[in-house]
């Protein structure tokens, strides 16, 4: 059995897509994140830097349990774990490695960063908005390009570098972008948001999660509470 702490963000939906995917059984343990469940001792203790998603699988590769923080680590642990998902080949894993390194290291941050200066900051600032918002646009542009031309991020099988990416693009609104100007992502996304597994994988925690207007949770998640030394 696996534990999930997680919360129905981008970041938590990957892990329970992938869970789905899997066919693993798993259990949910919601962190609310807009009160500050994320600092709490016990859940820094499987996820130091205070982020959603962690897991402890009770089966770990030796046989003991086993804990792990980083939803683009867990994504590799639960595809080596089954052993789908990556890539049958070195070539067809490190391309999937690749795109990856591009949700983690690209998609996930910089389209956090415009729903922040678009949404949630508390005044608006043309010159983050325009420097967030350009930088989605080229993102989903690298995407339409890559899926026109290979079916998938990674190649022609659906891979753990999709799972990774189509979360943040459910948000297309948010983050001021327009489907029309990215048909082969559309197509891309449209074909993995019928997946049943996605369907069911997006309903984890959802009827938990609540817009962040107050000011306390607001403070919690981008001001003096997020940053206090622990």
């Amino acid at each position: 059995m696996i534990d999930v702490y997680s919360t129905a963000t981008p970041n938590g939906h990957k892990v329970h897509i992938m869970l789905e995917e899997c066919g693993l059984p798993y259990r949910v343990h919601h962190i609310d994140i807009g009160a500050g469940d994320q600092f709490k001792p016990e859940f820094l203790a499987i996820s130091p830097n205070n982020k959603i998603p962690a897991i402890v699988d009770e089966d770990g590769p030796d046989g003991q349990a086993m804990s792990l923080f980083e939803s683009g680590a867990i994504l590799l642990y639960l595809a080596s774990k089954v052993g789908r998902f990556l890539g049958d080949t070195d070539r067809q894993k490190f391309a999937t490695l690749q795109w990856l390194m591009f949700q983690m290291g690209g998609v996930g941050p910089m389209l956090g960063q415009a729903h922040h200066f678009r949404i949630y900051a508390p005044e608006q600032i043309e010159y983050a908005v325009n420097r967030y918002t350009n930088e989605a646009r080229r993102l989903y542009g690298v995407i339409d390009r890559q899926v026109a031309k290979e079916g998938y991020l990674a190649g022609s099988e659906y891979t753990i570098a999709d799972i990774a990416t189509f979360p943040w693009l459910r948000s297309w609104k948010n983050q001021g972008i327009d489907w029309a100007d990215f048909p082969n992502a559309k197509r891309w996304f449209d074909e993995i948001e019928a997946r049943p597994a996605v369907q069911r994988g997006v309903q984890v925690l959802a009827d938990l999660r609540k817009p962040i207007r107050d000011d306390k949770a607001k403070e919690i998640l981008f001001g003096k509470t997020q940053y206090e030394r622990r």
